[in-house]
């Protein structure tokens, strides 16, 4: 069996494999050894035109013609195909992301639950009725957008697309697909999957391709009703700029620097394994990564100390050997992590500990040494910066004010973590800490299908998982017939 056992090199427009108008193509490398691994189609504005028409005709046609319930039948037999090649599909996620096979399962598991979710969440979304003068009956009605772009990163690209994806053909949109270029393949996959459960031709279509090239023509088109994006502050104003000119809705999650509040009651037992996982989880390519650790003075010592302990006994390797941490996803995302790692070193910050590269990994794997940085100043860079990368920085705090002042003070506000027994103080925090998660002496919620996602500040705006998400891929309208 081939490392990739289909044809990557096709773009998935009303429902036929085809290559790019342009017959480009893009490569594709692993990052655990720097080999090349595929090649994928350069769709480019030719290719974007082609997907935006088909989802236009399939809402015109057999999708359109579905009804709420149909759609949800659709989504929860794409759910059962998922998951029946879950141990491939993380295998795919680990040779193209980096990522360990553990994780790229969970992720396979978590796509087939946001179809299960929003397939049964599909005829379960309702207008409402209401009071108004006499003579008049009024009410709302949820309608698709119409043709949704879905521009998805590289690092979690399953996830990514369940919860964005999943919630749109719930909501009877169609599709246009744009993965990341660096990786494609569980995208391609999904195609294939949505396919074999008898999806109508055009409700989903997939144009890999360059950002400057795929993602803006996607980002701009006229025939785009609404537009998701999940990537950089800089990438997602340009996405933004080029929808307004068509006065489209737009859906942003834009990264973030959480920080985990570590107060001296916190069960810290129950705190270390999310500290410490949430940090190095996906190598530290994670928006909602926990990478501000604020700590309260008198248990400052112990929490450097036991999370110390934890680094230095992290496996890092090969994704396919499943390890604790895999390589990032390239020699780019390598040299950036390189070089906050040298600003440390720079800056005389102490490194509280670091995971050992073992001996033998592949020389062109993209590499970097899960760190801990004890004694940060909270305006140093490396508490400021979205790092995308192992990197923790531990921060102490006298006070609750002060622990809040330093959670706030950054451009970001994704997710925060509290942890304390006082019960009070959660709530009290959970209300003033400027962000869209809190979590409470937890961090994640297992994934949080039904949770609402997103931020505020330079981490974004709308909402995607949940019902909340259906809404958004959604517009409301109101009748009002007068009867008297």
């Amino acid at each position: 069996m081939s490392a990739i056992p289909f044809d990557t090199t096709a773009l998935f427009i009303a429902g036929r494999w085809q290559g790019a108008a342009g017959g480009g193509t893009l490569p594709l490398t692993n990052p655990s050894d720097g080999s090349s691994l595929a090649q994928i189609a350069r769709g480019q504005a030719a290719d974007v035109d082609a997907a935006v028409a088909a989802a236009q005709a399939a809402l015109q046609g057999d999708w359109g013609a579905l009804t709420a319930a149909e759609r949800g039948r659709l989504l929860l037999k794409m759910s059962g195909l998922v998951l029946a090649q879950a141990d491939e599909l993380a295998r795919l996620e680990a040779l193209d992301v980096g990522k360990p096979l553990k994780q790229g399962r969970a992720d396979a598991v978590a796509l087939a639950r946001y179809l299960e979710f929003y397939g049964g969440a599909a005829d379960k979304v309702h207008g409402e009725t209401i009071p108004f003068a006499n003579g008049y009956t009024a009410f709302t009605l949820r309608e698709p957008h119409g043709v949704t772009a879905h521009i998805v990163p590289w690092n979690y690209p399953m996830q990514i697309i369940g919860r964005s994806v999943g919630a749109a053909l719930a909501m009877g949109n169609a599709c246009v697909l744009k993965p990341a270029e660096e990786a494609c393949l569980t995208a391609l996959a999904f195609a294939r999957i949505a396919q074999a459960a008898g999806l109508p031709a055009g409700a989903l279509n997939v144009v890999p391709g360059l950002g400057e090239e795929a993602g803006a023509a996607l980002s701009a088109h006229p025939g785009v009703r609404h537009v998701s994006f999940t990537g950089s502050v800089a990438v997602g104003a340009l996405i933004q700029a080029a929808a307004a000119k068509n006065a489209v809705p737009v859906t942003l999650e834009l990264g973030g620097k959480s920080p985990q509040l570590v107060f001296a009651d916190a069960d810290l037992e129950a705190a270390l394994p999310f500290l410490v996982n949430a940090g190095i989880q996906n190598a530290g390519q994670t928006c909602s990564a926990a990478s501000r650790i604020l700590v309260q003075r008198p248990v400052f010592d112990t929490v450097v100390q036991r999370m110390a302990e934890r680094y230095r006994a992290l496996r890092v390797g090969p994704a396919l050997d499943d390890p604790d941490v895999g390589p990032v996803i390239s020699s780019r995302q390598q040299e950036i992590v390189e070089g906050y790692l040298a600003l440390v070193r720079d800056s005389g910050l102490h490194i509280a500990a670091q995971a050992p590269l073992p001996p033998g990994l592949p020389s062109g794997g993209c590499w970097v040494r899960p760190t801990l940085v004890a004694d940060v100043n909270p305006a140093h860079r490396l508490a400021q910066e979205e790092i995308f990368g192992p990197v923790q920085a531990l921060i102490p705090f006298d006070d609750e004010a002060e622990a809040l002042a330093i959670a706030n003070g950054t451009p970001y506000g994704l997710v925060a973590g509290v942890w304390t027994r006082d019960g009070s103080r959660a709530l009290r925090l959970a209300r003033r800490l400027q962000c869209g998660q809190v979590f409470v002496n937890n961090y994640g919620a297992g994934g949080g299908i039904e949770l609402p996602f997103g931020g505020v500040k330079h981490s974004g705006h709308g909402r995607e998982k949940g019902f909340e998400a259906l809404y958004g891929f959604s517009s409301l309208k109101t009748v009002a017939i007068k009867h008297d």
